[in-house]
């Protein structure tokens, strides 16, 4: 497992590499659609921006609280639910955004597009037992 301190760093490195490319990445990372998410620690207050990969969802941008298929969301998740209203940098733009959590038909139809999209969220599921949350980002 890759220690926090070092997943810090990866996402610093990450961040760095996505605001100087407007959005584009290499490595591992090259061509998936990326989205820098910025939310409040729900405890700490501290302001904290996490990269991750999203499904685009019409103009709404979808995330998954998938933490790679743990047991347990991950602290940006709780962060959002305690302050739903938060922006993104998708490109070169930043842009104020409110959360919601899809649900029932909705939740099965964005899961399933990101599964077909990158089949690795499949394996994420299936190491889990919890329902992973599936986040809608809507334009405010």
């Amino acid at each position: 497992m890759v220690a926090t301190m070092d997943m810090n760093e990866f996402n610093k490195n990450v961040i760095e590499e996505f605001r100087a490319n407007a959005g584009k990445l290499s490595g591992q990372f090259e061509g998936a659609p990326m989205v820098l998410v910025h939310h409040v620690g729900a405890k700490s207050g501290t302001e904290r921006v996490t990269p991750l990969v999203y499904h685009a969802d019409g103009d709404d941008v979808v995330i998954f609280a998938s933490k790679a298929g743990s047991p347990n969301n991950p602290a940006w998740y709780h962060n959002l639910m305690a302050n739903p209203a938060t922006k993104i940098e998708l490109g070169s733009n930043t842009i104020d955004v409110n959360v919601s959590v899809a649900e029932a038909d909705e939740r099965t139809r964005l899961w399933e597009a990101q599964k077909a999209a990158m089949p690795q969220f499949a394996e994420y599921e299936s190491a889990t037992e919890r329902e992973i949350p599936v986040l809608v980002l809507r334009r405010q």
